[in-house]
């Protein structure tokens, strides 16, 4: 139950920094953060505890020199953004893009949610996990692209921000998305030289994120 309560107390503190600072009266806003809060816990409820430890606690920072805890901030800075600009009015967006940026949210968190149930290796470090029996995944979404996870975080983020109604957080959202985009090239080389089968999973799941493009 620990990554249960530890969900509660994040969405409760996300709630209060809204509450505090956005604008209240926002429905967009509040569908962006019922929606987020309903996808993160039907996540967190679709993984076991081993995988959850994986998640939110690897064991090493991994190989790749941008951390997580950069992206992290990244990610909080883009919620922060969304959060300032629906209380300041610095920038607007129409109603109908926000519905666009609700669907497009919705659909890339759900895409990383599959890819995380289909693959129990799914970290948030770029490692070989030796102490969990690492292996390759192509079953599910992985049969059709070899990161299925990050092909839906990365365009998700900017909807995100779409949905908050800021082209601040838009802006702040391209530049997570920019970082992911970094770290699939690096995290697919490191996996073709260090995991077994992962170069002949390669070479029969051609495309990275975008089937037919790369």
């Amino acid at each position: 139950m620990k990554p249960i309560l530890r969900f509660g107390l994040a969405i409760a503190i996300v709630a209060s920094v809204y509450l505090l600072i956005g604008d209240r009266h926002d429905p967009f806003m509040w569908a962006y953060f019922g929606l987020f809060s309903a996808v993160s816990l039907y996540a967190l409820l679709s993984i076991d505890e081993d995988l959850a430890r994986e998640r939110f606690t690897p064991p090493s920072r991994g190989a790749d020199g941008v951390s997580l805890r950069q992206v992290r901030l990244v990610a909080m800075a883009h919620i922060l953004a969304g959060f300032l600009d629906s209380r300041f009015k610095w920038t607007t967006v129409p109603d109908a893009c926000r519905l666009v940026g609700l669907a497009g949210f919705t659909l890339g968190f759900l895409l990383f949610v599959q890819a995380m149930k289909t693959n129990r290796f799914f970290s948030s470090v770029v490692r070989i996990q030796d102490d969990r029996g690492h292996h390759v995944v192509d079953k599910g979404p992985y049969s059709f692209i070899r990161h299925p996870g990050y092909a839906g975080m990365m365009p998700a983020i900017p909807f995100g921000g779409l949905a908050m109604g800021s082209w601040i957080a838009v802006a702040v959202g391209l530049v997570y998305t920019a970082l992911i985009l970094r770290r699939v090239a690096f995290e697919d080389s490191f996996l073709q030289k260090n995991l077994e089968g992962y170069k002949a999973y390669a070479g029969r799941v051609r495309y990275r994120l975008v089937p037919g493009v790369w």
